[in-house]
Formats: C-alpha cells, structure tokens, sequence
C-alpha cells in the first residue's frame, strides 16, 4: 500500500499579490498562519492560487519559497497542470529542484482528451518524475472527468499517489474507491463533500476554507479520521454557509475577498478574475460576521 503524502487539511493557499506582482511578504505570513492553524500540507499554485496566470518562473519562486519556508512542516504540493504534457513535465521538474512533496496534476482543460489520453497523459509525466502525483478531477472547470476505471488503471502507477475529487458525484465516488481498493488514496476537493467523503474512505481534503478557517478544517478532518462521524457533520453543518459563500463566484473571488476584508492580505487578482460584486460582497461579510471572523467595527 502506498503512503499518502499528507492526511487531514491541506490547504489550496492563494497567492498573495500587490501592484501586479506576488508579495511574498503576505505569502509568508500565510503559511505560518496555515502552520499553526494544524494544516498538514499547502498546494501552491493551483486553482486558488491563480496557477493560470502565473509564469513558469513565478510558479519555480513559489515552490521553492513555500518549501524553503515550510522547513518540513508542512508538506509542500506543487500545481503543475496543463492541457500540454510536456509544459506538465517542465513545471514537474522545476518543482523537484525547488523542494516540494508532491504533484497536483488536473485533468487537461480547453482540448481535453479521450480516457485513454488521461493514461498517457498523467503515466507520461508519472514515469519521468521522482515526486508522488495526486490527480485532480474537476470536470466542472476542465470539461472533462476522471472515470472511474480509468482511476483503477492509474492506480497502479508507483508514484501516482492519491487523488482530488472534485466531481461532487459522492455516488461515482464510491464506485471508485470499490475499484482502486488501497492502491489509491483520496482527498476531497470540495469543502462541502469532506465528511460524506472521508466516512467513504478518504484521507482528507484539499480546501479553499481552510484559508481563512485553518482551526476548523483541522478540526473537522481529524473528527472525521478519528471517526466520529456525528461531532464532525455538526461541524460541517455549522460551517455549511460559509463553506457555501466562498463558491458564490468562481474561486479564488471570493476568499480573496474574505482575506482582505480579514487582513489577512490584499484582494487583489490577475485578469480575467475581477472584484467580487457588491450584493455578494455584502453577504459574504455577513457571514464572516456571523462567525467572528471580521473584527468589530
């Protein structure tokens, strides 16, 4: 059986930026808030992160300034997926130099691919890399999904390691986890499926939340590995709202959003992301409110 590479709360950190370039200042301040927070591992670059509009030698920074950071306390995951295999395997490498854990790599987007394209796909950066690979699947961005044995077939790769499901099909889920067996880990890569989720098996998630809540998602995925299953839907269904609101625009809008309104760093976000809307805005303070996360006026 494979080890996974973390269990419990990793977090999807957003980059922080100012005047258009990152600040590493406030990315700093970050990761020692997602340390104490009990977070187990950061995933830099991906899609909070705003991977896609970052270059090669921003994502090469942040790893290397993640890991350097991190000193091992936490597991550092480096966003390395595209919809070009090879520009895949060149960010894999620079994360190799860099430091980092471990690979995030989703599905190819705009082109995307047959089921037997997703094989060659992620085995042909599985074969040439050193770091253990978690997939990602989220068919509601990238327009294309993992079936379920498609999974079994990639289950078999030595360093493809576990897996983000993102699909929100708990169903298809658990048809997967009954054809992968030990060979495959799972995360959760929707805040709101994490308890349904890891009561079927999965080690933890990989959250959006858990940038401004750390404590909580800890909390939660612990509950859940412990196996009580009941204090943890408590839990859940406590922060149901706001794990609702930091949907209400397409991610990272709205926990940006949030983190400003904290000061926990500026909102700002690269092009085509844009502020988030005034009636949205409104609401999602009220439920930063609601659970003391905004000091009183």
């Amino acid at each position: 059986m494979k080890t996974p590479i973390f269990t419990g709360s990793g977090t999807a950190i957003v980059t922080p930026l100012s005047a258009g370039s990152i600040d590493y200042d406030a990315f700093g301040r970050l990761i020692e808030a997602q340390y104490t927070g009990g977070t187990a591992a950061l995933v830099v670059c991906g899609t909070t992160g705003e991977g896609a509009t970052l270059s090669a030698k921003e994502h090469e920074d942040l790893f290397r300034f993640a890991a350097e950071r991190s000193a091992g306390r936490m597991k550092i995951i480096a966003g390395i997926g595209s919809n070009d295999t090879a520009a895949a395997l060149d960010m894999a490498k620079r994360a190799e130099q860099a430091g980092t854990d471990g690979l995030l790599m989703v599905t190819p987007y705009y082109n995307k691919t047959t089921q037997a394209g997703l094989i060659q796909h992620f085995t042909y950066v599985a074969d040439r890399t050193e770091l253990p690979i978690i997939l990602y699947n989220v068919p509601s961005r990238t327009g294309v999904g993992i079936a379920p044995e498609t999974y079994a077939v990639l289950a078999d790769h030595p360093r493809i390691n576990a897996a983000k499901e993102a699909s929100g099909n708990i169903g298809e889920f658990a048809r997967t986890c009954a054809l992968c067996g030990d060979k495959l880990h799972f995360l959760s890569g929707n805040d709101s499926d994490t308890v349904a989720m890891m009561a079927l098996g999965a080690k933890g998630v990989i959250s959006v939340a858990s940038n401004i809540v750390p404590e909580t998602v800890s909390r939660l995925c612990r509950l859940c590995l412990q196996g009580d299953l009941a204090a943890a839907s408590a839990l859940n269904r406590e922060y149901m709202d706001l794990f609702t609101a930091l949907f209400w625009e397409v991610n990272p809008i709205p926990v940006k959003t949030a983190m400003a309104m904290m000061g926990l760093c500026g909102g700002e976000m690269r092009l085509p992301l844009v502020p988030m809307g005034a009636a949205h805005r409104t609401a999602l303070e009220g439920v930063l409110r609601k659970h003391g996360l905004l000091a009183e006026a």
